[in-house]
C-alpha cells in the first residue's frame, strides 16, 4: 500500500510538472485507494536540507475517493502552496514526498480560551490539531513536524495560521495521521 501511494503521489507531480495536465487515474490501483475516503496532505522537502518545498491537503474528503485525494493534493503541494513558488521539472528529482491520510477529527474542547490551561490530551506527536473561530477562520498542524515539540507550539501555530487571537475563544479538533513518505 505505501509504494502504491508514494507513486501515485509522484506521478502525479511528475505528470503535472511535464504536461500541465492532471494524471488520469491510474487501472492498477489497490482496492482501498478507490474505496475509501479520507482527508489528505502531501508535503514535499528538498532531498538537499530536508527543507520544506510545499504542503496542501484536506482535513475532510473532498474527491470521492483516496486516490483522486492524493493526485489533485500532490499536484497542489507542487503547484499551489502560496508560500514558494510552483515546483520546476528540473527540481522534480530532489524531492522527497510525503502523504499523510487523515482519520475523521474529533472535537476536544468547544469555546476554549488559548490562554486557559490546555486539555491533557493534547500530544503535539500523536496528534494534530485544528484550531477554528466561529466566523470560520481555521489553522491546522499536522502531528509530528520536526522543531514542535509542546501542545502549547502547535496551538500557537495553528492560532497565527488562522489569523486569531489568543483571546478568542476557539474549538479544538485533533486527528491522526497514517504517514507514507519517501
Amino acid at each position: 500500500m505505501k509504494q502504491a501511494i508514494l507513486k501515485l503521489a509522484r506521478e502525479s507531480i511528475k505528470n503535472y510538472l511535464e504536461t500541465g495536465q492532471i494524471l488520469t487515474r491510474p487501472a492498477n490501483l489497490p482496492h482501498k485507494l478507490l474505496q475509501k475516503q479520507a482527508g489528505v496532505f502531501v508535503s514535499l522537502h528538498l532531498r538537499s536540507d530536508h527543507s520544506l518545498r510545499g504542503c496542501i491537503g484536506t482535513f475532510l474528503p473532498v474527491r470521492k475517493n483516496l486516490a483522486e485525494e492524493i493526485i489533485h493534493n500532490a499536484i497542489a503541494a507542487a503547484s499551489q502552496d502560496p508560500r514558494f513558488p510552483p515546483v520546476a521539472l528540473r527540481e522534480f528529482g530532489n524531492l522527497e514526498i510525503a502523504v499523510d491520510i487523515l482519520s475523521p477529527p474529533k472535537m476536544i474542547a468547544k469555546e476554549f480560551r488559548p490562554d486557559r490551561p490546555l486539555p491533557a490530551i493534547l500530544d503535539a506527536r500523536k496528534f494534530g490539531l485544528i484550531v477554528s473561530a466561529g466566523n470560520g477562520r481555521k489553522g491546522l498542524l499536522l502531528p509530528d513536524i520536526p522543531g514542535v515539540k509542546s501542545p502549547s507550539e502547535q496551538i500557537k501555530i495553528c492560532l497565527a495560521k488562522a489569523g486569531i487571537s489568543n483571546r478568542e475563544k476557539v474549538n479544538l479538533e485533533i486527528f491522526t495521521v497514517l504517514r507514507y513518505s519517501s
